[in-house]
């Protein structure tokens, strides 16, 4: 490898971290908070099969789970303006990114949901909670828990798909190394090098992961 190219990669460093902190990491947490929301939501209402809204909750899901991502954010950003809603990109990614989480967190809580016994809702019940009582303070809080693992795994998917935004121009970590690729024609280098930087972050996520789950785990065998 000569000394330019060294030069490229080792200069392009900060340009590329730098988006990932104005960009990349805001728009993950923001979208995963919002799309957490979102499937708690969701998943409540459609295991309480709620009238009407259980329905439409299910269309939104059975949307979101069978469309592209990228398919998504080309809607939100670029085909509303021809109805007349006009939004910024960040907002148009924040949005198409929760829906997209809340879609698919909402499956994973609901799974989890059903997997506590219906047992613990009925002694609720009896005690005198109403049965959203029960959801809320005893059956919600152990399937939260228990989908720990997969609800990581969903955001460590969320901090790469995260690089999609750069098809509707905002400049994220990957949409500043096609800049400066632009600039220096040196593809290979520089995605490679973006590639080691999103694999750094995915693989801090799995070790926080590890740690959280083994913090539960513990937890778990205490209350054992």
């Amino acid at each position: 490898m000569n000394s330019r190219l060294w030069d490229i990669i080792i200069n392009s460093i900060p340009k590329i971290l730098l988006p990932g902190i104005t960009y990349t990491i805001p728009l993950t947490l923001l979208s995963f908070a919002i799309g957490m929301v979102i499937a708690i939501i969701v998943a409540v209402t459609r295991v309480m099969k709620i009238k009407v809204l259980s329905e439409i909750f299910r269309f939104y899901v059975w949307v979101f789970r069978g469309t592209p991502m990228l398919v998504q954010l080309f809607i939100i950003f670029y085909g509303l303006p021809n109805v007349g809603v006009r939004l910024d990109a960040f907002p148009s990614a924040i949005i198409a990114f929760s829906l997209n989480v809340g879609a698919y967190a909402s499956e994973t809580i609901r799974g989890s949901i059903l997997s506590i016994p219906k047992s613990q809702t009925e002694g609720a019940v009896a005690c005198g909670l109403s049965l959203g009582q029960a959801m809320y303070h005893i059956v919600l809080p152990q399937a939260i828990k228990n989908c720990v693992p997969a609800l990581f795994n969903t955001f460590i998917s969320l901090v790469k798909d995260t690089s999609l935004a750069a098809n509707i121009t905002i400049t994220e970590m990957f949409m500043a190394t096609q800049r400066i690729v632009a600039v220096t024609y040196e593809p290979l280098a520089l995605y490679i090098e973006v590639a080691v930087v999103y694999l750094i972050f995915s693989t801090a996520l799995t070790y926080l992961q590890r740690y959280v789950e083994s913090k539960l785990n513990v937890h778990a065998v205490k209350a054992n």
